[in-house]
């Protein structure tokens, strides 16, 4: 049977407890609070899939990194390496990230999918992109390779 995101974190996070991994513990339980706040909101069934998962994931990361830049440009670089740990974790759990080769390649194709000529068609391509790719690429990347790809 195959585990998805919410029980491999929950039986991660008992393997962290016993090997007193301080930072991926906290890593895994802030993951699982965001999870279950998910699966709770309004207008959720109850389940979670697992590209919600990823979604919510890719946005911790993100924030983490965010975080990481703060506490560096404050001098605070233990806080800023601890915001980078968890990233590091959270980042396990996310798919495979593309390389900026596969990215140009994967959004020409669906350039060519789209019929997309100019930058004015941007939104076209993005609006594509952004589901083909989500989790696999950071939106920046895709937006900013996208303008190029069409300039």
């Amino acid at each position: 049977m195959i585990m998805d995101l919410f029980e491999k974190i929950s039986a991660d996070i008992k393997a962290a407890m016993l090997a007193k991994d301080k930072v991926r513990l906290e890593t895994l339980r802030g993951i699982k609070k965001e999870f279950l706040e998910a699966k709770t909101a309004k207008g959720a069934d109850g389940e979670l899939s697992d590209d919600t998962a990823v979604k919510i994931m890719s946005k911790m990361v993100k924030q983490r990194r965010e975080t990481s830049e703060i506490y560096k440009s404050q001098n605070r670089p233990e806080l800023a390496e601890n915001e980078l740990a968890e990233a590091a974790v959270i980042e396990e759990y996310l798919p495979k990230q593309l390389t900026e080769a596969e990215l140009e390649d994967a959004l020409k194709a669906i350039i060519a999918q789209t019929g997309a000529t100019s930058a004015k068609e941007m939104g076209k391509v993005m609006g594509v992109a952004s589901k083909a790719l989500a989790g696999k690429a950071d939106g920046r990347a895709i937006s900013a390779k996208v303008k190029e790809l069409l300039s």
